[in-house]
């Protein structure tokens, strides 16, 4: 086996080695074909990392690899959700919490928007109801 075969993780300041389970680079591999297939037939798709065997640690690393991007939303829904594009457009970090702020789910969406910020067809119509009305109210 030459050198080059053996695989060489970073730790970035403040994690330690010990602390990283391994699993979190399979996740970069799969997360570059689900950006493969959004790109290629318009497939979102999502991993949700708290059904995956991730310690603290590895999701550290994980969002240090990924990085930001441009766009972060917030939603106020039930509990406060967040949605950070990383570095990689199309790709996703989000967060919903409860009411009391706690962590309730946890995502890496595939996207070109995440599907909860798109609006539902029955509020958009509730809104063009809304705007008929102040309309009418003009004449």
């Amino acid at each position: 086996m030459s050198l080059d075969a053996i695989p060489v993780i970073a730790v970035p300041p403040g994690l330690r080695a010990s602390d990283l389970s391994g699993n979190a680079p399979a996740l970069l591999r799969e997360i570059a074909e689900m950006l493969r297939r959004l790109v290629n037939i318009g497939e979102s798709s999502a991993i949700d990392l708290q059904a995956l065997p991730l310690t603290p640690a590895d999701l550290d690393w994980l969002k240090q690899q990924l990085g930001h991007g441009e766009v972060a939303i917030t939603l106020d829904s039930d509990g406060e959700s967040t949605l950070n594009v990383t570095a990689c457009p199309g790709l996703w970090w989000v967060t919903h919490c409860n009411s009391s702020g706690t962590v309730v789910s946890s995502f890496l969406e595939v996207a070109f928007v995440p599907e909860v910020v798109k609006a539902h067809p029955d509020d958009v119509e509730m809104g063009l109801e809304h705007l008929e009305l102040l309309i009418s109210d003009l004449s």
